[in-house]
C-alpha cells in the first residue's frame, strides 16, 4: 500500500514540476522577438536606409542624421545602415 502511494506522489510532483517547466520556458522564449526589436534600428527610434555609413544617413534624410553605432537593420542581405536623429 505505502508503494502505490509514493509512486501516486511521485507522478503528481513530477506533473506539477513539468507544468512549471513548460511555463517558465513560454514566460522566457516568448520576449523574444520584444528583445531583438528594443535592440534593433526601429527599437531605438531610427530608420534604415540604403548605404553604410553616416553620409548615407545625411544624402537621404538631412543634415540632422547619423548612423547608429550599435542598431542593426532588419534586411542584412542588403547594404543598409541605421539612421537616428543626432542628439539621440
Amino acid at each position: 500500500m505505502k508503494k502505490a502511494e509514493l509512486s501516486v506522489n511521485l507522478i503528481v510532483i513530477a506533473a506539477i514540476a513539468l507544468l512549471i517547466l513548460v511555463i517558465l520556458s513560454v514566460l522566457i522564449f516568448g520576449t523574444g522577438g520584444r528583445i531583438t526589436t528594443g535592440t534593433g534600428c526601429e527599437g531605438v527610434g531610427g530608420q534604415c536606409v540604403l548605404g553604410d555609413r553616416a553620409r548615407d544617413c545625411q544624402d537621404q534624410l538631412g543634415p540632422g542624421y547619423t548612423s547608429h553605432l550599435t542598431a542593426s537593420c532588419p534586411n542584412r542581405d542588403i547594404d543598409m545602415v541605421c539612421c537616428i536623429p543626432v542628439g539621440n
